[in-house]
């Protein structure tokens, strides 16, 4: 079981991540609704940022031959494509962001901001992925 003081490092770590969210309107149910009509390019901006910094840090990753803290050589393996599991899966994905205006990530950023109606939402995400759970090992996988 981990520690108190590590469980303490996540709690500042996504509390400061749930900030920027935040500040940065990441989590506005407005940024995204603009994002969902093509009136801003605010949204876009930021996931095309966290696009390039993710693959830029996976190949500087590959290059250097970085290890984790275990001593175990990081490689990204890359994931196959599952037309149908992989067109399922964003739709519904795409569906609850739309109805929600926010994806799994700040749902957590916007009930500790105070938006107690995303406790129904993080009920239905986290019930979603239990009932994936449950039916995963009857997929096409």
């Amino acid at each position: 079981m981990k520690s108190i003081r590590e469980l303490l490092k996540y709690f500042v770590i996504g509390t400061a991540f749930g900030l920027v969210l935040i500040k940065a309107e990441v989590a506005s149910w407005f940024r995204i609704q603009e994002m969902f009509h093509f009136q801003s390019f605010h949204m876009f901006g930021i996931i095309g940022s966290a696009i390039a910094v993710g693959a830029a840090s996976v190949l500087l990753l590959k290059k250097i031959h970085a290890k984790a803290l275990t001593g175990e050589v990081i490689d990204p393996k890359p994931k196959e494509f599952q037309k149908i599991g992989n067109l399922a899966g964003g739709f519904v994905f795409g569906l609850g962001w739309a109805l929600t205006g926010a994806c799994p990530g700040p749902m957590y950023a916007l009930l500790g901001a105070g938006y107690h109606p995303m406790a129904l939402a993080l009920a239905g995400a986290l019930a979603g992925a239990w009932v994936y759970a449950v039916v995963r090992p009857k997929l096409p996988h």
